[in-house]
């Protein structure tokens, strides 16, 4: 990679799989590091609770391990992933009884050496809340595409576009379109305050 370039998240994830599959084993800690957002949120668009897509996480990322040279092009551990993670959080949608789509999740965690007040803690807590319900109110493909490029530092389209089953050049648009679907869900959303 030269000077300058920005390796995309596809392309770490492939390097540091393809490490950890010739012995590296300290890889998948970075893999883990840097995929688990991004899966995090694929797991919850199927409403699943926060346990829930704990145990998806874990039984997806053991099966990784466990077919780990199964996977021929290292380059494709992300889709890999984000489709093993789909598939699995489907499932386990399917066999709860109860489904619970008002535990939504915030984006922060609460600890006390944040620096923040408590005051400011609950108030980011509740803005962020308010701010997925309103993704939530979404059609399913826009909360799909939000959450994913939300957690990515910088969005592979390419690699999106396979796991999302999109064509690449309809992403950087229809993210335009979500997004501004959500900006006029917010400033309809009396009780919604920019800061």
């Amino acid at each position: 990679m030269s000077e300058g370039t920005v390796e995309s998240l596809a392309t770490r994830a492939g390097r540091l799989f393809a490490l950890y599959r010739a012995g590296d084993e300290t890889q998948m800690g970075e893999l883990v590091k840097i995929l688990t957002p991004i899966l995090w949120h694929t797991a919850r668009a199927s409403r699943l609770d926060a346990a829930a897509t704990e145990d998806v996480l874990q039984t997806v990322w053991l099966t990784l391990i466990r077919k780990a040279d199964t996977i021929a092009e290292p380059l494709a551990v992300l889709q890999w992933m984000v489709v093993s993670t789909k598939r699995e959080a489907w499932r386990v949608a399917r066999a709860q009884t109860k489904v619970r789509p008002e535990d939504l999740e915030t984006t922060g965690t609460l600890t006390a050496d944040s620096g923040e007040s408590v005051e400011d803690t609950v108030l980011r807590a509740t803005r962020d809340h308010r701010l997925w319900q309103h993704v939530e109110g979404l059609p399913e493909r826009c909360r799909e595409l939000l959450r994913v490029i939300a957690f990515a530092d910088r969005p592979d389209y390419a690699e999106l576009a396979k796991a999302l089953g999109m064509p690449q050049g309809s992403i950087g648009p229809t993210r335009g379109r979500c997004l501004a679907k959500l900006r006029l869900a917010l400033a309809a959303d009396p009780s919604w305050e920019t800061r």
